[in-house]
């Protein structure tokens, strides 16, 4: 996931803001991490670059 992608993201949820924590990242993006919005709380996973957006109910 590249950082400039947190700047249209928004939280599924509630459409609030999200927070970046990251993990792990290369020269061009983050690797691993979790975005969690700062408005209801929920957080989402980064993995293998790619941020997963669904519910936590709706996650495997």
């Amino acid at each position: 996931m590249k950082r400039e992608l947190l700047d249209i993201l928004a939280c599924p949820i509630c459409k609030g803001d999200l927070r970046l924590e990251v993990e792990e990242e290369n020269e061009e993006e983050i690797i691993s991490g979790k975005l969690i919005c700062t408005k209801c709380g929920t957080d989402y996973p980064i993995e293998d670059g790619i941020p997963i957006m669904l519910r936590p109910e709706l996650r495997k």
